[in-house]
Formats: C-alpha cells, sequence, structure tokens
C-alpha cells in the first residue's frame, strides 16, 4: 500500500509499505477515506523530535472498516468509522477511569503511558496517512459515524483536533459566562476556540499573528488578536477593562516564537499567567516534550520550561495539561455536527490526494498564506493545490 514516511527533517516521501492487516483478534483494518496532516505533525517533520526514520505517519484519521479479527463483535465490515489517535485497551486503571490518553498497556516506550499511530515515542504503531490502518482494540477504539460522505470534512475533525480543542477548554474550568483567551490559532487552537463558544463563553479572545486563521477564529465568533501588532496582554486587558480573562488555553506548545520567529518556549505560559484572572485556570494541550535538542534555552532541551511559576502561584491560578482523552468527547461532538451545532470543518483549506503528501507538509510547515488545514484522501485523482 501507498503511505506517506517520515525520511528525516523536512522529508516525508509517500512510499510503497506493507499493507496494514489483522495482527491481533480484535484488531480492524480501516480502508481510509480522509487523514489529515496535523500540526504536531510538523515537530516530527522539522526534526524536533526522536521520531524514527521509516515511520509512517498520521494520526488524524476516518474511513471504512474493510476487515475485522475475530475478536471483534461491535464493529463491522462496511461501517463509516473516526479513528481516535489515542489507541486505548480499555480495560487497564487509566482506561477504566476514561484518561484513554494514559492507557497503560498499549505503548511498550519506557516511561510514557499512552500510545498513538504514527507518533515519536508513542509506540510502534504505523499511522494514517496511507491507504490503510491496522486499529488494536476495535471495538473499543472506533467511534461509528453515520453512513454515506456527509459531513466527512467535519468528522475527520473528531480524531483529535475538535476533541484535543475542547479538553483544553475543559482543563482551564470554563464555566458558561467566562471570558477565554485562546493562544495559537493553528487547527487545535481555532477548535479550542469554537468549544468555547459552543460552551457558553461570553467572549473569546484568539491570540495570533498569521491573518488566515485570525480571520478564522471571527468566523467562530471570537475576537481575534495579532500579537504581531502589539503585545497581545496588553490588548486583551484593555479590552476587557484591566480585568483580563477567566480562562485561558494554550494551543502552542513548546516552539512558541515571537512575532521576530526567535523562540521563546515560556513565552505562551507567561503570556497566559498574565493575562487570566486571579483563580483562574489555564489548559495546556499545545505539545511539549521531555527532551529536545533544538530548543532554544539549555533548560529547554532538557524538557524544563521556565515559566512565571511564582506569579501563577501567587494569582491562585490552576492549570491542567496533557493529550486529550478523545473517547470522552467524540461521541457527543459527532452528535453535535449532525445536528448542525458544530462546524469544525470550515478550517479546511485544502484538500489534496496522498501523493501531494510531499507538497502538503512542505507548504503547511510554511504557514503559507491560506494554507489552515490539510486533508489527504487516499485513493482520491490528486487535486489542484
Amino acid at each position: 500500500m501507498k503511505a506517506v514516511v517520515y525520511q528525516g527533517p523536512r522529508t516525508v516521501e509517500v512510499k510503497d509499505v506493507p499493507d496494514a492487516r489483522v495482527e491481533q483478534p480484535n484488531d480492524a483494518v480501516i480502508r481510509i477515506t480522509t487523514t489529515n496532516i496535523c500540526g504536531s505533525d510538523l515537530h516530527m517533520y522539522e526534526g524536533r523530535t526522536a521520531v524514527e526514520e521509516g515511520k509512517v505517519l498520521g494520526h488524524e484519521n476516518m474511513g471504512i472498516v474493510e476487515e475485522v479479527g475475530p475478536g471483534v463483535e461491535r464493529v463491522k465490515v462496511g461501517d463509516r468509522v473516526s479513528v481516535p489517535f489515542n489507541i486505548a485497551c480499555g480495560s487497564c486503571r487509566n482506561c477504566e477511569h476514561g484518561w484513554t490518553s494514559f492507557c497503560l498497556r498499549t505503548n511498550p516506550t519506557e516511561g510514557v503511558d499512552g500510545a498513538a499511530y504514527g507518533y515519536a515515542n508513542m509506540g510502534p504503531y504505523d499511522g494514517g496517512q496511507a491507504e490503510f490502518l491496522r486499529v488494536p482494540h476495535a471495538d473499543f477504539n472506533l467511534l461509528e459515524l453515520p453512513q454515506g460522505t456527509e459531513h466527512e470534512n467535519d468528522f475527520t475533525m473528531l480524531s483529535d483536533v475538535f476533541p484535543t480543542g475542547w479538553h483544553g477548554v475543559e482543563l482551564s474550568g470554563m464555566a458558561p459566562g467566562d471570558t477565554v483567551a485562546v493562544f495559537g490559532a493553528g487547527p487545535v487552537g481555532l477548535m479550542a476556540a469554537h468549544a468555547a463558544v459552543l460552551k457558553g463563553a461570553s467572549q473569546v479572545f484568539v491570540v495570533d499573528e498569521e491573518a488566515d486563521r485570525l480571520a478564522l477564529a471571527g468566523r467562530f465568533g471570537a475576537t481575534p488578536v495579532d500579537f504581531s501588532a502589539g503585545d497581545p496582554v496588553q490588548q486583551i486587558l484593555e479590552a476587557t477593562g484591566g480585568q483580563g480573562v477567566d480562562r485561558g488555553v494554550e494551543a502552542v506548545g513548546y516552539q512558541a516564537h515571537d512575532h521576530t520567529g526567535e523562540e521563546h518556549p515560556e513565552l505562551v505560559l507567561d503570556n497566559l499567567v498574565q493575562v487570566v484572572r486571579s483563580a483562574g485556570g489555564i489548559g495546556v494541550v499545545g505539545v511539549y516534550v521531555p527532551q529536545d535538542p533544538g530548543a532554544a534555552t539549555e533548560g529547554a532541551k532538557e524538557g524544563r520550561i521556565g515559566f512565571d511559576y511564582g506569579t501563577f502561584f501567587t494569582k491562585g491560578q490552576q492549570m491542567g495539561t496533557g493529550q486529550a482523552p478523545v473517547k470522552r468527547y467524540n461521541r457527543q461532538l459527532r452528535d453535535l455536527v449532525v445536528a448542525g451545532r458544530a462546524t469544525p470543518g470550515i478550517i479546511v483549506s485544502h484538500e489534496l490526494g496522498l501523493e501531494q503528501a510531499v507538497e502538503g507538509y512542505a507548504r503547511f510547515d510554511a504557514r503559507e498564506d491560506g494554507w489552515t488545514k490539510v486533508l489527504l484522501h487516499p485513493g482520491a485523482a490528486a487535486a489542484p493545490a
């Protein structure tokens, strides 16, 4: 089968790899209809992770069940399904408590709880930027979708970015009527803004510098804040009469940078501590890693981010972190899409054939204007980019 394979920093190739197949009785094989390039894939693409060359990438996947193992009872061949990026067993202590993002059984990597498709340190699993994908523990992990092709671009957000954005808002402790600041208007940040509006925020600010992303934030009912035009903390404080916001969401991660492009891994955390009011909450769903040899500071190379903890403590703020347990949210978010309440697919800018993945990665990584979310359709004819 054809698949997108990591070959080194800023190098991916579409190559022939062994076909995905049923390996365990509870496996299913999915024929991929849509697979997305995620902002977190760019950490690997840029050579800022320990991902090994030859890894098949792709953790945002959906498609049609092609084959099931003899132990699969609920999922049927022909079902249209969303594949959560978390690979979970369903029966360990963390899974039973709803933390499928920290499954204790599926990742043999020492010191790492939780597994995912096609990602550094997240287990030996191939990703779904391919024609087919093996899904372990299929009955537990797969989410059934309405048959047909309706809402494809909305449903493809259920595997990661929509639940992750929602999780960021949940981690912040937001209640209806709260004000919220989201830093980062990539796909996850935009989904956090969408989630905050759906959950009843009175006002949502979204901070970024890319005009195309900020325009999408406005379509979700948020107030765009361009940090290249001035200090985003001051802009938000001025807009709130000096009070700041009740809740903040970090959707940038460890490669945060200022308007000149210089990296400051603590920058967004510091900004959130400043802009969130005392006793407020912060949800961090931007990716941070234990080791980053390419980091801007010696501490950050070892995963040590020196943010303004003293002010954080003094203000009595709370912070929640970590990858989203997709299954906690994806069924309800699916139903919001079907009901017409949620429209996550409006962030999609480009739909490409699998053979165009090399171009898709390069242009998305370059933050070219208008390249806000890239979908790949294996088996589809190449489309003009």
